[in-house]
């Protein structure tokens, strides 16, 4: 079965949509729990995560790496599906996973879409397909197997950015990694609030930092400092 594991920080406007989702379009066997890990919203993202059916906690610490993590600690099920709140599996995602799992592929993500028609966001998607790391984004969602979760030592939460590329990298040392031929559909609300070009040109920006050894601090202080609205 899988555990859906959300990190969330101020959600209100999206969380209860996607849980909706996921108990719409998921077979109810596959499922074991979704749960909600809060970094201390100051809104109602608690409170409607747990009305819509999730299983809503605080993390100790707040960022997503920590997030991900306490909500592992608390996941039951033997894979574990990690999504961001303003994200929306696609129709069959339960089944997809554990067949993926059940022929030998323990983690993997889906391909990306966004919810703007603009050519250029539909473009960056349409490379989500290959199995490559340099495609993988985090709004991808996440699904590994919890063994080789534990084997990889989980999310580093040294990294408040890039995290989900980091431990890719370490998990593909322990499992084969697939990209499953569905999007996944998720909110373009930051690139429609920074501008489209502007927003990719920063992530370029810093994913090129990322590679070239920069520091965590150096890297946040760059998006903070770019990026107008934000939840890092």
């Amino acid at each position: 079965m899988i555990s859906i594991i959300i990190p969330a920080f101020n959600e209100a406007s999206c969380i209860g949509n996607t849980i909706r989702r996921i108990k719409e379009i998921a077979d109810a066997d596959h499922i074991r729990e979704v749960i909600v890990v809060d970094g201390g919203s100051t809104d109602e993202t608690l409170q409607i995560a747990a009305r819509a059916g999730a299983k809503a906690v605080i993390s100790p610490i707040k960022g997503r790496s920590a997030q991900m993590n306490y909500g592992a600690s608390l996941a039951t099920a033997e894979v574990l599906y990690f999504l961001h709140a303003d994200t929306l599996p696609p129709e069959g995602f339960s089944h997809d996973i554990l067949s993926a799992v059940a022929q030998g592929q323990h983690a993997g993500c889906f391909m990306l879409a966004f919810d703007h028609p603009h050519w250029f966001l539909q473009a960056n998607c349409w490379f989500t397909r290959f199995d490559f790391n340099y495609f993988r984004f985090g709004d991808q969602s996440l699904f590994v197997a919890k063994d080789v979760f534990l084997g990889a030592g989980g999310f580093c939460e040294r990294h408040i950015v890039m995290e989900d590329q980091e431990i890719i990298q370490r998990i593909r040392k322990l499992s084969p990694f697939t990209v499953i031929r569905k999007p996944v559909l998720t909110s373009s609300r930051k690139y429609l609030q920074n501008g489209i070009y502007r927003t990719q040109a920063i992530f370029f920006l810093i994913f090129f930092m990322y590679q070239l050894g920069f520091s965590q601090q150096k890297l946040v202080h760059t998006y903070r400092k770019l990026i107008r609205q934000d939840k890092v």
